[in-house]
């Protein structure tokens, strides 16, 4: 059966990604706007508080579909809110293809929890706001 997206784990992405609704470039360049969302946005654009929540909602579904395709054990739903989160910020790719899916898939949680904090670079440099979300994605996995 597939697992949904707490508040708390809402309330994470909301807190690291914030709400802007005016597009902007992040920090690989990437034109964004709302919490985050990304898909077709252009420069200039502007959004409602209403549209930025409803893109949240859209874009969280996704990511939530991801994880409920890829995790093959069961798992908490603090395990299952990080790697959402996780999946969110960093994409399908990179989620799929992580030695945490790996190792969450063999029950291995201790040692998939220690991955988080390697994904905290943005165009290949350390950013200091991505290890604080990898590092509350990491608690959030062990609670």
């Amino acid at each position: 059966m597939a697992m949904e997206y707490s508040r708390k784990g809402e309330q994470l992405t909301e807190n690291f990604e914030g709400v802007r609704l005016t597009a902007y470039q992040d920090q690989v360049g990437r034109w964004t706007i709302g919490y985050g969302h990304t898909l077709n946005v252009q420069p200039g654009q502007t959004c409602t508080q209403a549209q930025a929540d409803a893109w949240l909602a859209l874009d969280m579904s996704w990511a939530e579909m991801i994880v409920n395709n890829y995790v093959h054990i069961s798992i908490t739903q603090g395990e299952y809110d990080a790697m959402v989160d996780f999946t969110f910020n960093l994409g399908a790719g990179s989620f799929e293809h992580s030695t945490l899916l790996i190792l969450v898939n063999q029950g291995k949680f201790a040692e998939a929890a220690n991955e988080f904090e390697k994904w905290d670079l943005a165009g290949g440099k350390v950013v200091a706001g991505l290890l604080r979300r990898r590092q509350a994605e990491e608690q959030e996995f062990k609670s």
